[in-house]
């Protein structure tokens, strides 16, 4: 059935059960008591940066931001200082929580090679809020990640959303299933001679990817039938596809070559799909179709190793060229294969302000621009009342090496306050 004879109504239609359920929410907790943060700048990513000013966070959400002198401060707050207050950092594509620092087997849960198309793996299961590598970057500001299966297979997996606080998944998740990963390139390659089910070529993977929408199609057509008895069975991978053909979650398309990143456009175009194009090292040489299809990317970490291969074209300017064309852009920590297991957002911004991004882009790119590419701008990304309490505090520029991250708050409540 192809995507011009399919009713339009059709793929608005969605299986009746949701990909992920919502998560329950977490026990009550006693309130986080008021906060003060001051600090000599805050930058809002809502406005103009305020100097001597102060975020008043109560019952976990922020009430108010202002100049010092203006603010309604609640008696017996609890006072944290800095130079510069920023919103809590926001990684825009990771796999802490699936990978753990340990980098052994037990603990490598961020990829499955046993089939190139897992759409319905949840991240859910897999993600291990205790894991170590999450209070490491969060002593760096890091309060959301967006975080799920890691690129290597043609579809990887669910991506989900969470902070890095709380020892539950009930406490830590933001949204359950966020986007579907998929890697179009060598990384959706065979591993090996013996694995037969991989695509080994860059045409045999778009069309097995093409083939999975077309076959989503039918199988949702069918699932609308009047007599029950025709109707298929349940399909945990059709229900996954569907709701990226109806557009409840977005693709997210992990492409370095611009062959690759064009495909994916293409692909999204036909089936009217929202994409995030991820990594991108080649975007610069088509910014001009990725702005004309609207698409955000959320880049490769600034400092990833260039080499042979689909790396090779990268560069430390990407960011900036991007942003100039007019591109939405974040920036992520990415995936590491081996010790320590994760970079730093933090520190990546830091080097695509060094070439050619201004301060405030690349503090927006892990903040608040990478909220908006994530779908949770409406709770973090930026200092403003009704958000969520998160905040980071540190003791000079956040882009200098030399510079500590002071405090973190997360929802309101101190997450850590030791110099880092």
């Amino acid at each position: 059935m192809s995507r011009r004879t399919c009713p339009p109504a059709l793929v608005a239609i969605l299986v009746a059960v949701r990909l992920a359920s919502p998560v329950a929410p977490a026990a009550a907790a006693d309130p986080p008591a008021p906060l003060a943060i001051y600090g000599d700048v805050v930058h809002t990513m809502a406005g103009p940066a305020i100097k001597d000013g102060v975020v008043v966070i109560v019952d976990g959400r922020i009430r108010q931001v202002a100049p010092a002198r203006e603010a309604a401060v609640p008696p017996g707050a609890r006072e944290l200082r800095g130079k510069v207050v920023t919103p809590g950092l926001v990684d825009a594509h990771t796999v802490v929580g699936l990978t753990g620092y340990l980098n052994q087997e037990q603990d490598q849960d961020q990829l499955d090679r046993g089939d190139p198309l897992q759409p319905e793996l949840r991240a859910i299961d897999s993600y291990n809020p205790r894991e170590r590598l999450i209070e490491w970057i969060r002593g760096f500001g890091v309060t959301t990640i967006h975080t799920g299966h890691a690129p290597g297979a043609l579809v990887s997996g669910q991506t989900m959303v969470a902070k890095t606080l709380g020892d539950s998944l009930d406490e830590a998740v933001v949204r359950p299933a966020a986007m579907i990963a998929v890697t179009l390139g060598d990384r959706a390659r065979p591993a090996d001679d013996a694995d037969k089910k991989s695509p080994g070529t860059r045409s045999k993977a778009v069309a097995m990817l093409r083939a999975e929408f077309v076959k989503t199609l039918d199988y949702v057509r069918k699932q609308q039938l009047a007599d029950a008895d025709k109707r298929p069975a349940r399909d945990l991978r059709r229900e996954a596809f569907a709701e990226v053909l109806a557009g409840k979650l977005p693709l997210l398309v992990t492409a370095d070559r611009a062959t690759d990143i064009d495909a994916a456009l293409r692909v999204a175009a036909e089936f009217k799909l929202r994409l995030v194009l991820d990594s991108a090292a080649e975007a610069y040489l088509v910014a001009d179709r990725i702005k004309a299809a609207g698409v955000p990317v959320i880049l490769h970490p600034s400092m990833r190793r260039a080499g042979m291969g689909e790396t090779e074209n990268l560069s430390f300017e990407t960011a900036a060229k991007l942003r100039k064309a007019g591109i939405p852009v974040a920036l992520q920590s990415g995936y590491e294969g081996y010790v320590p297991k994760t970079r730093v957002a933090l520190f990546e911004a830091g080097i695509a302000a060094a070439n050619g991004l201004e301060f405030e882009e690349a503090l927006a790119a892990i903040t608040i621009d990478a909220a908006r590419i994530i779908g949770v701008d409406d709770r973090v990304g930026s200092l403003q009342p009704g958000r969520d309490g998160d905040v980071a505090v540190f003791d000079g520029d956040p882009f200098e090496y030399t510079t500590h991250c002071t405090a973190v708050v997360i929802n309101g409540r101190v997450a850590s306050s030791e110099p880092r």
